[in-house]
């Protein structure tokens, strides 16, 4: 890690998930930092979930290194681990077995040994957390800075380094012996690393296709460049010769940080140093030949002063090697069977400064059980949430896009649509209120969209479409959101409407509404009824835990109208509340502004300061709350 030559030691805390682990918690945490940051920086904690089956305090160190190996990319390390104390040792005791534990990982993921580590400890008694740091003793550390910026402290100072690199390993093997098939797995990959260092191979450095206005000239390293006592351009320059100088309203993000991608060329002609002649194996009998695919895609992190061609040596090429490992073992144990197809895929989920990489078998639908358990699996590691899917493949990073650019849903005639126009808007005017909003983000649909006019009878049908989009942008399923005809065919084919209704300029209120999101997207739905407009007041705690534990838009009927609800401002005290309402009555373009100002999105009061009502009291209401599906 970086050096600290401060005799006042400091752990800086980068993650919030310290503030979950709570005294009931026994499993350990491994503390992640980076070699470019500063000592004892935790920037985020993964879970141990191999123990010993003799002591489940006891971590299987050899099973969480390979976890830990595939999972975390290059220029992220282990740095310590967190454990609760129990009542019969001392607080330093436990930071001694965590710092213990976490020397072990180190060891088995062939990190560096000379290393001072963090333990950290809850006290079994109290539930405080205290630090401790290795040198020559074990000494407590009281100076605790939790950074308030985590993604900003990261990637202000560091980069992103990509390598895809498509691989075909060729297995010959006699079908009396088939213990030979893996042999010759293991040395066609062992072949491939040793290609890594191969004087013949050249690395391309350059930034990802329109990534800058004005990208840098590609940077071409060969092998003797790793060489440090070899001049050559190359060898001098930094990462930062890829790197954008402008920070200005920069959001400081792992799929918005610098990008330098790194290209494997391997020369398979020229001039060699010695005459060879040609082998050849035989092997006797029938024998079979199959193919290996492998597609490695390896992300790593680098400060932005690092040498380029430490980069490619340090951190990609381990890289590289670390992800080929890992698919030759998880295709030995079914390589002359169902041989699984692996794909990795780079994640940032929410509370992690950094990305992380999965490998799926998409032999496996995602909604198979076996693909089920092992996202499970990762959202445990990862502390995630048990029933939001973060890690679904359509989740994934895209890290091919320019730094800037929008990748975002389109309306089939190719017109932009607004996301999330709820957000910077003014005030409620509630005095001293709970605010509870949507969780996540969702598409705005309104009248007269994708050139189909719908203006007088089309608005349920647009507050589902918004609907549909939260469940689609949040991963919950994949299905694309639906036209007013494919609504209108769903409706008939669970008998809830007559065949001439397809095509027919009908409304449709909350009910039908909830009929449509189960059969398209299996999701349940809760309905709230109101009388009266002046009884919404008396529904506020209801709507506020909805928003609080499902976090769905809510669709709102009342006569011949229908709208959005998106959030509620109530002060408990005083019954004074405001609701956040989004108007698929609107006819206008794509513009934020003229959408806001025109109320078309915005805070509306029972009853205002001019007396006006937005619900009227002679107007029967319903509600219609979405459910959140349980589901990874």
């Amino acid at each position: 890690m970086a050096d600290d030559n401060s005799n006042t030691k400091t752990i800086r805390i980068l993650t919030r998930k310290l503030h979950s682990i709570t005294k009931s918690d026994s499993t350990i945490q491994w503390l992640i930092g980076s070699p470019f940051l500063p000592n004892y920086t935790i920037v985020s904690t993964l879970r141990c979930i191999h123990t010993l089956q003799s002591d489940h305090l006891s971590p299987d160190i050899n099973k969480e290194a390979d976890d830990i190996r595939a999972l975390l990319s290059r220029g992220f390390e282990v740095i310590g681990a967190l454990i609760v104390g129990t009542a019969s040792s001392s607080v330093e005791q436990a930071a001694k077995d965590a710092i213990d534990a976490s020397s072990r990982l180190r060891k088995a993921l062939s990190q560096s040994e000379n290393q001072s580590l963090v333990g950290a400890v809850v006290d079994p008694s109290s539930g405080e957390l205290s630090f401790f740091v290795s040198n020559s003793v074990i000494e407590s550390v009281t100076t605790v800075v939790y950074e308030e910026q985590p993604n900003k402290y990261v990637w202000e100072r560091g980069c992103i380094l990509t390598c895809e690199l498509p691989i075909k390993l060729p297995v010959i093997y006699s079908v009396k012996e088939l213990k030979g098939a893996e042999d010759m797995l293991t040395r066609a990959t062992e072949a491939v690393i040793a290609k890594f260092r191969d004087s013949k191979t050249t690395y391309v450095l350059e930034t990802p296709d329109g990534s800058t206005a004005e990208a840098p000239h590609a940077v071409v390293i060969r092998n003797r460049d790793f060489d440090l006592s070899t001049e050559s351009n190359a060898s001098s320059l930094l990462c930062s010769h890829f790197c954008s100088e402008d920070n200005n309203h920069k959001s400081y993000s792992a799929e918005n940080a610098d990008k330098i991608q790194v290209s494997f060329l391997l020369a398979t002609s020229g001039a060699t140093l010695k005459p060879a002649a040609p082998v050849a194996e035989y092997i006797p009998g029938e024998a079979k030949l199959l193919v290996v695919d492998y597609k490695l895609r390896v992300v790593c992190y680098a400060t932005k002063d690092i040498r380029l061609t430490d980069a490619v040596s340090k951190l990609i090429i381990p890289g590289l090697v670390d992800q080929l490992h890992t698919m030759k073992n998880m295709t030995l144990p079914n390589l002359l069977s169902q041989r699984p197809k692996l794909h990795p895929y780079h994640f940032n989920p929410p509370g992690l400064p950094h990305p992380i990489t999965t490998i799926y078998d998409t032999l496996y639908g995602e909604t198979e059980m076996k693909q089920v358990e092992v996202r499970r699996s990762l959202h445990s590691r990862l502390g995630l949430p048990s029933d939001q899917p973060l890690l679904r493949i359509a989740s994934a990073m895209n890290l091919s896009i320019s730094k800037d650019g929008a990748s975002g849903n389109t309306l089939k005639k190719g017109t932009p649509l607004l996301k999330d126009v709820h957000v910077g808007i003014p005030s409620s005017g509630v005095n001293g209120g709970d605010l509870s909003l949507v969780q996540g983000s969702y598409e705005y649909y309104h009248y007269l969209q994708d050139g189909f006019d719908d203006s007088g009878w089309g608005c349920a049908y647009r507050s589902l479409q918004t609907i549909v989009s939260w469940f689609k942008i949040q991963q919950y399923t994949s299905i694309g959101v639906p036209s007013h005809r494919e609504i209108q065919q769903a409706l008939v084919e669970i008998g809830d409407k007559d065949p001439s209704f397809i095509g027919s300029r009908e409304w449709i209120g909350a009910i039908e509404l909830s009929f449509v999101l189960d059969k398209l997207l299996g999701v349940s739905c809760k309905v709230i009824n109101v009388r009266s407009g002046d009884e919404l007041p008396e529904k506020c705690r209801e709507l506020m835990m909805h928003f609080e534990t499902q976090g769905t838009p809510i669709m709102i009927g009342g006569g011949v109208l229908a709208y959005t609800l998106l959030g509620v401002d109530y002060n408990d005290t005083t019954g004074d509340c405001a609701f956040l309402i989004l108007d698929p009555h609107y006819t206008g373009g794509e513009d934020l502004k003229k959408i806001v100002n025109g109320g078309w999105c915005g805070w509306k009061k029972a009853i205002d300061s001019k007396g006006k009502r937005f619900f009227l009291p002679n107007k029967f209401y319903n509600f219609l709350l979405p459910q959140r599906p349980n589901m990874v």
